[in-house]
């Protein structure tokens, strides 16, 4: 068994169907970058899998057409930052964006190994509480909606996993802590910063922030924002590409034929969580084994007409011989 395709096949994308790396600088929401790229392709379907705050720079994803309905098969996957704490007081946001808070300079009195303790001691702890000014949701509403009119959201911890955590620099003297970070879905980086102020019995709060990986995309192959206009060379990746760290089965004629139409199909292989559906090298779905059946959970073909949330009852189609799977 291997890992999913990275084989440079034809995966039936259209001139706006596909991912692209963008460099986001600083200043630019999440948004302003995905309505750049929709001016620049003409698409209207565009959407990014894991927002970056304005202040933040680096990795974001932009899925256009069709690859947008891969969005949450990206998010999962684990992030890589680097960033600065700065001690001396918290701000409103846990970022370098927020009103200061109360000001305390106890830092100045804790060694480097305390420092390095304190990171252990958040990096273990299972919970997070996210930002007060957040998009996370506080009674079927975002939290950053609620603090704009001046109410106090009464957020929960959430669960996050912090893979890593490690110092790359310290600066006693200006109170700065250079950071890298590895984490799942999920994780505020600015609440990391803040919760290491308190373990710390001070304050603190994220100085900068920089994404330089996602999965196996890294910055470095990114393109800057300002190339992003009317009638730019962007250089759109294949919807394969989205899915290549997903197990792949290939299927006969009778099964592509049924799962581009939102079928159930019938496998020998059974590969558990979401797989990568092809079909003569055509990336057709992305589908899960549900009771003896392979059901699309997105449909990626050009023909399909309606969402893999409608599959049918019908018979499922049959692979027969000669179908393959690969699973990590």
């Amino acid at each position: 068994m291997t890992h999913g395709r990275t084989d440079a096949r034809t995966h039936g994308v259209g001139r706006t169907d596909g991912l692209l790396l963008i460099d986001k600088p600083s200043g630019p929401t999440s948004h302003d970058v995905v309505a750049a790229v929709r001016r620049a392709l003409g698409e209207r379907r565009v959407g990014h899998a894991g927002t970056l705050d304005p202040l933040a720079t680096g990795l974001l994803i932009v899925l256009a057409g069709r690859a947008t309905r891969l969005a949450r098969f990206i998010a999962l996957l684990a992030k890589q930052y680097v960033g600065t704490i700065r001690f001396g007081f918290e701000t409103s946001t846990d970022d370098a964006g927020g009103s200061p808070g109360e000001r305390d300079d106890s830092w100045r009195a804790r060694s480097e190994a305390e420092v390095a303790e304190a990171l252990e001691r958040v990096a273990a702890e299972p919970l997070q509480l996210p930002p007060r000014v957040s998009a996370k949701l506080v009674g079927g509403e975002r939290a950053y909606r609620r603090v704009r009119r001046g109410e106090e959201p009464d957020l929960a911890p959430a669960r996050v996993a912090i893979h890593r955590l490690s110092v790359t620099a310290y600066d006693p003297g200006a109170g700065e802590l250079a950071i890298e970070v590895r984490c799942g879905a999920g994780t505020y980086v600015r609440a990391i910063a803040r919760d290491v102020g308190r373990a710390l019995g001070t304050r603190a709060h994220l100085a900068s922030l920089r994404r330089v990986a996602i999965g196996p995309w890294r910055v470095e192959q990114a393109q800057p924002l300002a190339a992003v206009g009317p009638g730019a060379a962007l250089a759109l990746r294949s919807m394969a590409e989205a899915v290549a760290h997903l197990p792949s089965l290939e299927v006969g004629p009778e099964a592509a034929q049924a799962v581009a139409h939102g079928r159930k199909i019938e496998e020998p292989a059974r590969i558990e969580g979401p797989v990568a559906v092809y079909g003569s090298g055509e990336l057709l779905a992305v589908a899960e084994w549900r009771e003896g059946r392979y059901a699309p959970l997105v449909v990626l073909a050009p023909d399909a007409s309606r969402s893999a949330t409608d599959t049918s009852d019908a018979p499922p189609a049959r692979s027969g011989p000669g179908a393959s799977a690969t699973a990590p």
